[in-house]
């Protein structure tokens, strides 16, 4: 951009300019030590704070932080309080986000317990022996098969040592297996 061309641009076009919230572009602004000049109800920056709001825009893009900016410029950060101040959070780069998310989901995995691939056996062992009724989709949930798949078998079938007979209608209106142990 000229500096020629463009001698201010109102602060409120900033926000559309570098893809952040208000509150993001005016702690910009504070800690670049910029007063933005007020003519009548609206504020403009003008071409060469224009020029330093662009240098930093890309500085973070590139991964570098304010504080970084202002030291490699030799500004001095501004005393602000941090009662409101903005998080800073609206300038995050998608990418980082993203990041932090996947980091976030592999600690929630690692804090529930590992499942027992065999627990199943264990759910179907107790159906078998107390002549308990299962539902098709709790059938379905432990021998990990679709509704669809267990509607294909008709009325009767055998998996994982089990026999699973139709026995009615449960609650709800799923059809009621009865449990069985296969004997060899």
């Amino acid at each position: 951009m000229n500096g020629g061309e463009i001698d201010r641009i109102p602060v409120n076009q900033l926000m559309q300019r570098y893809g952040l919230v208000k509150s993001a572009v005016y702690k910009r602004l504070n800690d670049l030590g910029i007063d933005p000049q007020k003519v009548g109800n609206k504020s403009f920056v003008n071409a060469e704070q224009l020029r330093l709001l662009d240098d930093l825009h890309q500085f973070i893009k590139s991964g570098g932080t304010m504080p970084e900016f202002l030291e490699s410029r030799g500004i001095q950060p501004a005393q602000t309080s941090s009662s409101g101040d903005s998080s800073g959070l609206s300038n995050i780069q998608p990418d980082v986000i993203n990041l932090v998310s996947a980091i976030a989901a592999q600690f929630a995995n690692r804090l529930q317990p590992p499942q027992d691939p065999l627990a199943y056996y264990q759910k179907l062992e107790d159906a078998a022996r107390n002549g308990w009724l299962m539902r098709t989709s709790e059938i379905a949930d432990l021998l990990d098969l679709s509704i669809s798949e267990m509607q294909y078998y008709g009325d009767r079938f055998s998996e994982a040592g089990f026999t699973f007979t139709k026995s009615g209608y449960r609650a709800g209106g799923e059809t009621a297996w009865k449990v069985s142990k296969e004997r060899s």
